[in-house]
């Protein structure tokens, strides 16, 4: 699995496979560990232990090793594509396009022409591998235009909503 991991002003590209992990194609042997009933997990990389506190946060992980603190988001592929896609993930916004993440199947659209929608409110629901994904607008606006309905099989790709500034 891979993920994008931002610490501070820095962003690495993590690929997990079993005790592999690969960090901007740096391989190290890595185990985890929690310790059970408290927020600290025994980490060893290449035969070497750390232990970590690890807390979770609504932007992500603090994480606190000998005293420095960092705050960490991780990202999985997945939801990056989708942030890419769909334009989300950035600061506040205005307006913008909505366009299918993967292939799928068009179950709902939560909105009408003409209504406003506020950044991260629900807009479309489609199913893709047997999962409901909903999309959210990246920004707040007015939707200009819906170029899809339910029931209706769409690419990757494909214009789905336009969402013009209120």
């Amino acid at each position: 699995m891979k993920y994008h991991v931002a610490v501070g002003a820095r962003t690495f590209e993590v690929e997990v496979s079993g005790a592999t992990v690969r960090i901007d194609g740096e391989a190290a042997e890595v185990q985890s560990i929690a310790v059970p009933r408290t927020p600290m997990r025994r980490v060893v990389i290449d035969g070497v232990a750390h232990t970590l506190a690890v807390l979770p946060d609504e932007a992500g992980w603090e994480i606190e090793h000998l005293g420095t603190r960092w705050m960490v988001e991780v990202i999985d592929e997945r939801t990056r594509q989708l942030q890419e896609l769909t334009g989300d993930g950035g600061a506040s916004r205005k307006g913008g396009v909505i366009k299918a993440p993967m292939p799928g199947l068009v179950l709902v659209v939560e909105v009408e022409e003409g209504q406003t929608v506020e950044q991260g409110q629900g807009i479309i629901v489609l199913e893709a591998m047997k999962m409901e994904n909903e999309i959210k607008a990246a920004g707040a606006g007015v939707v200009k235009a819906i170029h899809v309905k339910p029931g209706q099989v769409v690419e990757k790709g494909v214009l789905l909503i336009e969402i013009g500034e209120a």
